[in-house]
């Protein structure tokens, strides 16, 4: 049973959490400040931090570095603040997820399975798989319903840097570093043309993509469990 350590100062928006993650097999704990909620992180050792951003005694991006600068445990933000700044400035913090209120609580178990979910084994074989499509990290081959798909070492580096973060909202700053280097971290052009380019080869429909799929100025996540 995952335990899911909930950080958020509205007492209705917790219970309804603790009754939705506890219909769905998860065991929760709750704190309704930032110290409290740090204080049942360290003693918790919860397996997902669901956070809300304001809280009344500290900004939860606080939250965020300071969790991680302990463990790489998954953190989805739930919160009332819709702008990009705050979804970018949380996920460059170290968030997985961002989720705004209201939210749907089908949708919100669904991420919360996702970032749950076991991405790479730590022996053997690491084979990611986003509906048709097997990324063998090991062996740097690419396979779309059996078939192998060629991809420059560009188109690679990319694909795998989203492979090992599936299901993950992944920034272009985070992204452009992560491949390019420090020194492109502005290049967010430079980075849709190579998006659009796995597209092509990768997509059934690149016009509408459901393995690599866009968070709207935030940047991009590849969907292990593509929708139709």
């Amino acid at each position: 049973m995952s335990r899911i350590l909930v950080v958020d100062d509205e007492p209705q928006i917790r219970k309804f959490l603790r009754i939705s993650l506890a219909a769905n097999g998860y065991e929760v704990a709750e704190a309704e400040s930032g110290a409290a909620g740090l204080q049942a992180f360290r003693a918790a050792c919860p397996d997902l931090l669901i956070l809300d951003l304001g809280l009344p005694d500290m900004d939860g991006q606080e939250i965020i570095s300071a969790v991680r600068q302990d463990c790489d445990i998954p953190i989805i933000v739930l919160s009332v603040r819709a702008q990009e700044l705050d979804k970018v400035e949380a996920l460059d913090r170290g968030a997985n997820d961002y989720v705004t209120k209201p939210f749907g609580v089908a949708e919100l178990m669904a991420r919360v399975r996702a970032v749950l979910r076991p991405h790479l084994p730590k022996e053997g074989g690491q084979v990611v798989e986003s509906g048709s499509l097997k990324i063998d990290l090991d062996r740097l081959v690419v396979r779309k319903a059996g078939s192998e798909i060629h991809l420059s070492r560009k188109e690679w580096d990319l694909l795998a840097f989203f492979a090992r973060h599936p299901d993950h909202v992944l920034t272009h700053k985070h992204i452009l570093k992560g491949v390019w280097g420090p020194a492109h971290v502005d290049d967010t052009a430079y980075l849709r043309v190579y998006v659009n380019q796995l597209r092509q080869k990768l997509e059934d429909d690149p016009a509408r993509p459901r393995l690599i799929v866009t968070d709207p100025g935030v940047g991009y996540r590849l969907r292990s469990d593509p929708q139709p």
